[in-house]
């Protein structure tokens, strides 16, 4: 399905805001030391952010792995954000994954603790992204 302008930009816009306040959740997950659920909740308020930023500028894909590949191919290959960063958020997903689903995997506040430093920059990063894209509505980028 394709989405006019109003649409995509609305869209973006949601996604901006689940991706605050998710972080917001995550911060009151962490002061209640559920480190599982936070890890849960910090992959989560990168993937809206990420999820944005793709919709954004027009890359649109229906799974985690895409959004993942997506960010490689058109923001990370491109310079536009850090290879560190894209590779936080790949390991962020591979994190979360082993805590929703691995029963042996122990995370601990120390896993959570240095993750949640890098998780603002991240959000900080892409979201500016779209706010300084010139076009305004990412059609300068698009493929």
């Amino acid at each position: 399905m394709k989405l006019s302008s109003q649409e995509r930009a609305d869209v973006v816009a949601h996604r901006i805001r689940r991706a605050h306040e998710t972080w917001a959740e995550t911060q009151e997950i962490i002061a209640h030391r559920l480190w599982y659920a936070a890890a849960n909740r910090m992959y989560y308020a990168c993937y809206y952010m990420t999820s944005a930023l793709l919709i954004h500028f027009g890359h649109v894909t229906s799974t985690h792995t895409g959004v993942i590949r997506m960010l490689g191919l058109h923001f990370i290959k491109t310079g536009l954000v850090s290879k560190d960063l894209g590779h936080f958020y790949g390991s962020l997903y591979e994190f979360r994954q082993q805590g929703d689903y691995d029963d042996f995997f122990e995370i601990t506040e120390d896993d959570v603790v240095q993750r949640a430093e890098k998780v603002e920059t991240y959000l900080q990063t892409l979201e500016s992204l779209i706010r300084n894209d010139s076009s305004g509505s990412g059609k300068a980028n698009e493929a």
